[in-house]
């Protein structure tokens, strides 16, 4: 069998079951504007005071979620039989006697936080001691053919590594071209060190890309404000329990020092280490650095709603595919309130609704083959983190996961003002006019199959579907629950109609909506879910790039 026959056997075994037109998903009419718009009115409300992670609202809003989900006879999916999922988030205080100490044949200096240096929040506290190892980026991504140890084996060292990533405004590098890749979060860079064995890691800002200013304590108390946030920082427990290694950020003045030994200067080395495939570390003679870290970590408990409908064919059930939004957003500041219709009170109305809308074709007795779970997320503007707690822990093993139809901000007209600055940085301007019927989808690159399910699911409903953002220095690919899964090569995708000015302010409220739209994008993800539910064939995850 040739290439071109095994893409035609391929692409029909993408079409639904019953032939070679689409089947239109049943009860696809019941998804209403009049009841999208209820349902808002309520979730995003004043009384829901901006549905912020940890607070009463947030939980009320689960319960909401959960009392709808129960009521259409959805089964349920969480912990203990419940339709929660469960997980613990962490947080991070700041705690007495930190210290930094760098010893030469010529004697010793001693710094405190804030002097050149900070414990970072997934740091774990103790002691440590070694000579300094110089690793680049402190990047190991085999699926990219990078890797700055070069297999060297790190026992008893102390690593200086940067932020960041090579080729970061190169639209063709491996790292997932201008959107920052996973394996270069700092987190995972320790993780990586530690695995070979490093007793510390020290971080320090790219300066070869990213110039830093020169006020490091300026930025240590930013980092460990004096008075508590409104806004915690938050980070998956599950994660920060790995690290068991000081981890610290120092001054590129501090960097510079400590690669006085070595003859060549930080700056040079950081351009260095933009070399394709990594670079060979460095070990810098005559220093001996020790650290000393304290840094209390909290628990917070967290969780997710999750509801299934059952697959009705024995031999596809336990493949599922996944419909979700996430229901947190960022809270109040006293009478200010951060609504959050759009983002993403309108994900979540829109999930209730197409889970409506299967439930009343069960009533019926017409159930999909394949199961669909129904996934509520918190804490996305955290983190994404109740999505990465499921990728950590799934309800049902990731190679058995067909795709993820995400949905964040769905209710509005993306529109991008002239000279708007950083929060619009690398989209062009546009009217919310010109976007009244257009919806963005994002993740097409990682899985053409899924791309054209999509598309033949919409041609009835006929938005405009755009196609624009995968490799864009907005940073939208990974700003979205669909990003956990894309590492975890599971097809999946970001429905979102964009950006506008009212975004992350108290101008994102349920009046500014427009439902006729959401309507239409709804039933689109509906249609698009059916399909892939029905299909004999699934979609293929077609790129390289994962977190590992």
């Amino acid at each position: 069998m040739n290439r071109s026959t095994l893409a035609v056997v391929a692409a029909l075994m993408l079409m639904p079951a019953s032939g070679a037109a689409q089947e239109t998903a049943p009860e696809i009419e019941s998804i209403r504007r009049e009841q999208l718009r209820a349902d808002l009115f309520f979730l995003a409300g004043d009384a829901m005071r901006g549905r912020l992670t940890d607070t009463p609202e947030n939980s009320m809003a689960a319960e909401y979620i959960k009392s709808r989900f129960e009521r259409l006879g959805l089964k349920p999916m969480g912990t203990g039989g419940s339709y929660f999922q469960e997980y613990e988030l962490s947080t991070a205080t700041l705690g007495a006697g930190n210290r930094f100490e760098i010893t030469s044949r010529d004697g010793s200096v001693s710094m405190q936080t804030g002097e050149g240096v900070y414990p970072l929040r997934f740091s774990a506290s103790g002691q440590a001691s070694g000579p300094l190892v110089f690793a680049g980026f402190g990047i190991a991504s085999p699926s990219r053919g990078h890797d700055d140890y070069k297999d060297v084996d790190l026992a008893g060292k102390v690593v200086l590594v940067m932020d960041h990533e090579p080729g970061e405004r190169d639209p063709d590098s491996v790292f997932d071209g201008l959107v920052t890749a996973e394996a270069a979060r700092n987190l995972r860079k320790a993780l990586a060190a530690q695995d070979r064995g490093a007793v510390a890691v020290l971080f320090v800002s790219d300066i070869h890309n990213h110039p830093e200013p020169g006020d490091f304590e300026r930025a240590t108390a930013r980092y460990w404000p004096s008075s508590p946030r409104r806004i915690e920082r938050y980070t998956l427990a599950t994660w920060v329990n790995r690290v068991r290694i000081p981890t610290l950020q120092v001054s590129p003045e501090i960097a510079e020092m400590l690669l006085e030994p070595t003859g060549r200067s930080f700056a040079d080395l950081a351009a260095a280490a933009e070399a394709t495939g990594g670079v060979e570390p460095l070990a810098i003679p005559d220093w001996e650095i020790s650290v000393t870290t304290a840094v209390n970590r909290h628990v917070v408990p967290d969780r997710n709603v999750v509801a299934l409908l059952e697959g009705s064919d024995p031999a596809l059930a336990d493949e599922w595919v996944i419909i979700s939004a996430h229901y947190d957003h960022n809270g109040a500041d006293g009478d200010r309130i951060l609504n959050g219709a759009d983002d993403n009170g309108s994900g979540i109305v829109a999930l209730i609704e197409i889970a409506e809308a299967y439930a009343r074709a069960a009533e019926k007795g017409v159930r999909p083959r394949r199961s669909v779970l129904f996934a509520a997320w918190n804490s996305e503007e955290r983190g994404l983190l109740g999505a990465w707690a499921y990728t950590e822990d799934p309800l049902n093993p990731l190679d058995r996961t067909v795709a993820v139809l995400n949905m964040d901000m769905v209710g509005r007209n993306e529109e991008v003002p002239t000279g708007e600055g950083r929060r619009f940085r690398g989209l062009e301007p546009q009217t919310s006019k010109s976007n009244n019927n257009s919806v963005n989808i994002m993740g097409y690159t990682y899985s053409p199959d899924l791309r054209r399910t999509i598309e033949t699911s919409n041609a009835d409903i006929g938005l405009k579907l755009k196609m624009t953002y995968d490799n864009n220095p907005s940073q939208l690919l990974r700003r979205s629950d669909q990003w956990p899964f894309l590492q975890n090569g599971v097809p999946a995708v970001f429905v979102h109609t964009g950006l506008h000015p009212d975004y992350h302010t108290e101008n994102d409220v349920p009046d500014r909506i427009n439902y006729e739209k959401m309507e239409k994008i709804a039933r689109m993800v509906f249609q698009t879910s059916w399909t892939l539910a029905q299909a004999e064939g699934r979609p293929r995850f077609g790129r390289r790039a994962t977190m590992f």
